[in-house]
């Protein structure tokens, strides 16, 4: 699911379209990805037989970790050993290569536990505790509105995060679910020493490339090891995840533990039709653009491929992930059911008179959609303003963080609270190697699309160019600042205003010069658009509990949630039966020799040593998105049997709901995850470890 869900065009949206998504307001078969304070235990009981525990949630919560960068893990060894997704670590791999070893080619592994490498910028998150804060919030914002109400969100944020202390271990999120009906209090261990352990070759652990992602069949060796570590010693836990003996079997009841990162199942209709008609159509074309200006980036050479590999395969999951959901958007069948579920939902509010005061309240966003509309060019040219680039967000980042340290806590921008400051300064002092040539492209590109987007005759742009071109200001800005150099940052991130103010590097002046205008953009839609969607959501959401209570899962937020389901086939687009399972055989029998369906080295000569009939991918009716990469894929004993990396071509749909019959998550299965380590790349101890945590 790279996070952001990638597929293959052809044809393959057509029957995405007719099928598009059996919905209900009602939760319909294995639709949910649910809290653990709120999962559905008896209904999966009723249906499959077994009936998690409390101490069984629990635990599966505990071993399960969010990657701080959009992914999921889990712990599965009492050592710290961390499994996830290829994708999910690459950046780090990518960082720690260099022009003369290039690792995300050519693998990584730890021989020892002396060779595991630190990741440059990682973050490791385990939830440990949920509270509900939902009276404290709506007390903050009652009667407020626009900017009073941003403010008094803000402040409630600052203090109930601030209220689990300074201590850089701990994390603490203040989370937002039914759009505004309840707000929790996350409090997270946080592990910031994470080092790299194993990662295989990216033609394998991305096999099939573009023609096959979002696809099924498929053939990944999608996996990443990490360890966690404090105090320089590995971590020490006894929440970790066991390997199943012997995996799943078609029609088996599976577990997806992760960090779903955003759904938009509980949108307005109006809110939906403005991602249809203005949003998607805005944004696909500018990442197809910048997708094509990667693609002659990386015929310049072999160290410019190397540069921008990871920006093109993320930017071509945006482009495909985007282009799906909009497809999705443009069904009418699935429109008229999206308009059929709010319709009833506002009729049953509308027929109780104790909801009375809810009942304009979809109205109230619909007319938000028309301001939106206004501001949405110029917000959303300018809410991205760092588009890709590094250097530049870095020194936005520096220029803000100097500016808020100096308010209190609960005045400061949320991104800038005592909290969030440990994650801005992690980030900035990391030794991530910057690579000015693709800089220059990504910042010439910028402010291409900027210039393009608000005209030429628009007072921002011309204090954003003066008399030079986009190139040339993106030449000039690149060549003369430091800031690529993780030393200089720390200097003028410790050294704060008086820093800041007597740099003469031309990003920091650069950034220092538009930064008033990005913050009064920034403001003004947060009060017009941000506040009052909020308060209007918030009475839906209380109208939805009236009729509803939490039968319904609440949109994904990048937050730990559980979802089950069942090992299954689906039928194709031509109606023709999918198995549920792929093989080892049949990885070698689809590879051809050449990109994207090359194999490495290492799979080749293994090839005589691996059990071909083992199963390599499966798929599940787990309910995922995009943040579910890496999620463990777990048995009725908590025990792994797969990993989840992705979905099909009928998943694409799922911002926006969830098709029993043809939604599939896919998942790499756990026989074939330990014979390629044990059989191609010969990790012994990594092998020995796993098989000694089983009980």
């Amino acid at each position: 699911m790279k996070n952001n869900f990638q597929c293959s065009c052809n044809n393959f949206f057509a029957p995405l379209l007719v099928l598009c998504l059996s919905l209900s307001t009602a939760v319909q078969a294995d639709e949910g990805m649910w809290t653990f304070d709120n999962f559905p235990a008896k209904t999966v009981g009723t249906k499959y037989g077994f009936t998690p525990s409390q101490a069984w949630l629990n635990h599966i919560r505990s071993a399960s970790l969010r990657i701080a960068g959009g992914c999921s893990a889990s712990f599965i060894s009492p050592q710290g050993l961390v499994m996830t997704n290829h994708h999910c670590v690459v950046e780090c791999v990518e960082q720690l290569s260099t022009a003369h070893r290039n690792l995300v080619d050519n693998g990584f592994m730890a021989k020892t536990a002396a060779d595991e490498r630190k990741c440059p910028a990682f973050e490791l998150d385990q939830l440990i505790e949920i509270r509900d804060v939902t009276g404290e919030v709506q007390g903050a914002l009652a009667g407020k509105t626009g900017d009073a109400a941003n403010k008094a969100l803000f402040a409630k944020r600052a203090e109930l995060e601030q209220s689990c202390g300074s201590d850089p271990t701990v994390r603490c999120d203040l989370v937002t679910l039914y759009h505004g009906g309840v707000y929790d209090l996350y409090r997270y261990k946080r592990y910031n020493d994470v080092r790299l352990v194993f990662a295989p070759e990216f033609a394998v652990a991305q096999f099939g490339g573009d023609p096959d992602n979002f696809n099924f069949p498929r053939y990944d060796f999608d996996i990443g090891l990490l360890r966690a570590y404090e105090s320089d010693k590995p971590v020490a836990t006894a929440d970790y995840l066991e390997w199943s003996d012997n995996g799943s079997q078609d029609g088996d009841l599976v577990f997806v533990s992760g960090n779903p990162g955003g759904t938009a199942r509980e949108l307005t209709v109006s809110q939906l039709a403005f991602l249809r008609d203005i949003v998607l159509p805005s944004s696909l074309p500018e990442i197809s653009e910048y997708r094509g200006q990667l693609e002659q980036f990386v015929t310049r050479g072999a160290e410019q491929a190397r540069e921008a590999n990871q920006d093109l395969f993320f930017t071509e999951n945006d482009f495909k992930g985007g282009l799906g959901r909009h497809q999705a958007l443009l069904d009418p069948q699935f429109f008229a059911q999206k308009q059929q579920e709010e319709q009833k939902l506002r009729s049953a509010t509308a027929a109780d008179a104790k909801l009375a005061a809810y009942v304009s309240a979809w109205d109230e966003i619909a007319q938000v959609q028309r301001q939106r509309a206004q501001l949405f060019t110029r917000h959303s040219t300018l809410s991205n303003f760092s588009f890709q680039s590094r250097l530049l967000g870095a020194a936005i980042t520096l220029v803000r963080a100097a500016a808020e340290r100096r308010k209190p806590n609960r005045e400061r921008l949320p991104e800038y609270t005592d909290q969030s400051l440990v994650a801005v300064q992690q980030e900035l002092s990391a030794a991530v190697p910057i690579y000015k040539d693709l800089e220059e492209l990504n910042l010439a590109f910028l402010f291409t699309v900027t210039q393009r987007d608000l005209g030429a005759d628009d007072p921002f742009v011309h204090k954003l160019l003066g008399n030079e071109s986009p190139q040339q200001l993106a030449r000039r800005l690149v060549s003369g600042t430091q800031l690529d150099d993780p030393k200089i940052r720390e200097l003028l991130y410790n050294g704060g205003q008086s820093a800041l103010s007597a740099s003469r590097d031309p990003m920091i002046r650069f950034a220092v010069s538009v930064n008033d205008e990005l913050l009064e953009v920034r403001k003004g839609y947060e009060a017009k658009v941000d506040a009052p969607t909020r308060a209007a959501a918030e009475r839906i959401a209380k109208a939805r509990f009236a009729v509803y209570g939490t039968s319904v899962d609440p949109d994904a937020t990048f937050t730990a949630r559980l979802s089950y389901g069942s090992v299954k086939g689906f039928e194709d687009a031509a109606g023709k039966f999918v198995p549920p399972y792929t093989n080892v055989g049949g990885l070698f029998n689809r590879a051809n020799g050449a990109p994207p369906f090359r194999l490495p080295e290492s799979w080749l000569r293994a090839k005589g040593a691996l059990n071909l009939s083992l199963p390599m991918n499966l798929s599940t009716t787990n309910d995922i998105i995009g943040g579910n990469s890496g999620s463990p894929l777990i048995d009725r004993q908590g025990k792994i049997v797969g990993l989840i990396f992705d979905g099909n071509i009928f998943s694409l749909g799922g911002d926006y709901g969830y098709d029993t019959a043809k939604n599939r998550s896919v998942a790499v299965d756990s026989r074939a995850l330990l014979e390629g380590l044990d059989k191609v790349y010969h990790v012994d101890r990594i092998v020995s470890e796993i098989m000694a945590a089983r009980h």
